[in-house]
Formats: C-alpha cells, structure tokens, sequence
C-alpha cells in the first residue's frame, strides 16, 4: 500500500521457506501421531508395571 509491493524473492529464498514449511508440516504431523497414540503406550505399560 505504502512503498509499494515488497521485493521478489530469490530462487533460493523460495526453496529455503518451501523446506521449512515442508519440516514443519512433518512435525505437526509426528505430533498428533504421537499424542493420538500416547494414551496406549501409557495403557500398556501400566499393564506391563
């Protein structure tokens, strides 16, 4: 709006926020894989106990 539009990114910029997004992606994913499946590893080791 004021300045006009910010500048283009590079080629590399691009890719380094593309991989971030992509890792970042991946751990959400691992996280709610891993609290969906926490209340069963809990469960089998109290039973193991």
């Amino acid at each position: 709006m004021f300045g006009g539009p910010p500048p283009s990114l590079s080629a590399a910029e691009l890719k380094a926020q593309e991989d971030e997004a992509i890792v970042t992606v991946q751990r959400v994913i691992v996280g709610a894989v891993l609290l969906y499946l926490s209340p069963f590893a809990i469960d089998a080791i109290k039973k193991l106990v």
